[in-house]
């Protein structure tokens, strides 16, 4: 901000005590102080001190905060795990009018954004600019260590032709204008509430994790895609191809498959794989037109896996909770196992398949991931913070519960041309009418 207003500058805490503030003006119930929302927005919050003690200079400092956000992700997956037995789902607006709102979301959107323009990128995203580069230049890049994808290399070559110098920061502010246009759209169609919407998206920027991160396209861009795999979760193959997209940027997205497919059951798992395979056909397509020779194409294919994390093994070169002290390394292998397990149970037993099952289990799947990886696990919330404000201002969706049955006809439409113009089984209308916000 010193290029804007010199002399003008707001550090980590100084950040985290205004936002703090603001959003305790606007969402927290003063009339319910024992409120769930009251509680969330405490969690919510809880996690940004964590995140000011990683930046710290000592060590212990360091190892303090990766311990507090450990603790942080385990409360986060027992408020995921209640969610579904909780017994009411009261409506509890915001203390500012739309209106209001929409200018505080926009203002928050263009402070975060100029913030990215004027400081210097995080060395992981000009690390996936450089590789865009090499993709650019067909020379391979097997000697650096990959932090990122062929999506997110792709993107960023794209990025790089265009906007050159500015390809990080260019990447950056579209990958949070993706996640806040997504929330708005979720809070319209699944939420059938544009104002939870605009909530969800406002807090979302105002959050001190966000601006802490707001450099951060690596981590930005897989939780959009997510979001928007559930504003079209209706369609299996554009969901199958958002979170082929994202699984082809980072690791942690490939857990949410066994999940959705088994969301979507025999009628849209097949549709679901297909686009999957489609995903995997095309980002290794782009590999091969952007290789040389055989050899530069096995090199870009193997540098975009990080083949100490798709062994789930250690890497004790990054600082993390279990890098740190190596007497606790040795419980890292029944949290990955319970985690597995945990994996299981979702995705095999637990009934029935709603929007609403579905969306705390894809959550809780990222939010597990944080307690047993290895490179700074627990300091990556953007994986999730967008689908946890998903769960918090989750009105009771009934609206939804017979989402089989539009699938149903949306593919008969697609089938037939006389139905094409048919109306779906719940018209908007007709959900908005029938959405009840108690249990």
């Amino acid at each position: 901000m010193d290029a804007l207003l010199h002399g003008y500058s707001v550090n980590q805490p100084t950040w985290f005590y205004l936002s703090l503030l603001l959003i305790i003006a606007v969402y927290f119930r003063f009339t319910r102080v024992f409120s769930l929302r009251n509680v969330d927005l405490l969690l919510l919050l809880s996690a940004s001190p964590g995140l000011i003690f990683v930046e710290a200079v000592s060590p212990t400092v360091q190892w303090a905060g990766h311990r507090w956000l450990l603790i942080v992700a385990c409360l986060f997956l027992v408020r995921l795990f209640i969610d579904p037995v909780l017994s009411r789902r009261p409506y509890l607006g915001q203390n500012l009018n739309p209106q209001g709102m929409g200018f505080l979301c926009a203002s928050a959107f263009a402070f975060l954004m100029t913030q990215a323009i004027t400081e210097p990128p995080p060395a992981a995203t000009q690390e996936t600019i450089s590789r865009g580069i090499d993709l650019l230049n067909r020379t391979p890049d097997s000697d650096q260590t990959p932090t990122s994808g062929p999506t997110l290399t792709a993107l960023a070559a794209t990025g790089a032709l265009a906007f050159e110098d500015l390809a990080a920061r260019v990447l950056a502010i579209l990958g949070h204008a993706a996640v806040v246009v997504g929330l708005w759209f979720v809070g319209r169609n699944l939420f059938a509430d544009k104002t939870l919407g605009l909530a969800m998206a406002t807090l979302y920027l105002l959050l001190p994790c966000t601006a802490y991160n707001v450099g951060e396209f690596n981590h930005v861009l897989p939780a959009a895609l997510i979001v928007w795999a559930f504003v079209w979760f209706r369609r299996p193959i554009v969901s199958g191809v958002l979170l082929g997209l994202a699984c082809g940027s980072l690791l942690f997205p490939v857990f949410l498959l066994p999940i959705w497919a088994s969301f979507y059951g025999r009628k849209g798992a097949g549709r679901f794989a297909m686009a999957l395979g489609g995903v995997a056909i095309v980002l290794l397509g782009v590999l091969a037109l952007t290789s040389s020779d055989s050899n530069s194409f096995l090199d870009k294919t193997v540098g975009t896996i990080n083949i100490a994390l798709v062994a789930l093994s250690g890497d004790t070169a990054v600082s993390g909770f279990w890098t740190n002290m190596d007497y606790l390394s040795v419980y890292r292998l029944p949290v990955m196992v319970a985690y597995f397990i945990m994996l299981v149970i979702m995705t095999v037993w637990l009934k029935p398949k709603t929007v609403e099952a579905l969306l705390a289990q894809s959550t809780a799947a990222v939010v597990g991931t944080q307690l047993w990886y290895t490179q700074q696990g627990g300091v990556y919330l953007l994986w999730y913070l967008p689908l946890m404000l998903m769960v918090v201002f989750r009105p009771r969706l009934l609206h939804l519960r017979n989402w089989s049955q539009d699938l149903s006809t949306v593919e008969q439409s697609n089938i037939s041309p006389s139905r094409k113009n048919a109306p779906v089984a719940m018209t908007r209308g007709s959900a908005n009418r029938n959405l009840q916000l108690f249990r």
